[in-house]
């Protein structure tokens, strides 16, 4: 019986420590994604990781790009966070967006931890989900 309870304690630890960490992570993502709203580039680019930081160099690169190739993220209506899956050691959150035109788009955004918290380090769009009647 001991043990019973110490392996559902264990487990009931490990469920509070992934729940914690997916809220962090979502509001990580739900920041950067106010600041775009908000064309606030300087504060969205804070929250990318030192790789991106380096790819992009300022915050005015990396809001043109996200401007030109991700205006979902740059203008979302609606954003839904879907599932957190790890993959080869990787954090992946895909995220549901619905654009200013109505249009649905999942994304799925790399995490990675670092000393200031969790960055993100990568966004991909995935295949939009069917239209539903």
């Amino acid at each position: 019986m001991r043990a019973f309870l110490l392996t559902l304690a264990l487990m009931l630890g490990l469920a509070g420590a992934a729940h914690a960490q997916s809220d962090e992570i979502e509001a990580t993502i739900g920041a950067q994604l106010e600041a775009f709203k908000a064309d606030d580039f300087e504060r969205a680019f804070t929250y990318a990781s030192p790789n991106i930081q380096g790819i992009f160099q300022t915050p005015d690169n990396f809001g043109r790009m996200v401007q030109g190739g991700y205006p979902m993220v740059w203008r979302p209506a609606e954003v839904t966070f879907l599932d957190l899956a790890e993959t080869g050691g990787l954090l992946f959150q895909r995220v549901q967006i619905r654009d200013g035109e109505g249009r649905l788009h999942v994304l799925e955004y790399q995490m990675i931890e670092t000393e200031e918290g969790w960055k993100i380090n990568g966004v991909r769009i995935l295949q939009a989900p069917p239209a539903t009647a």
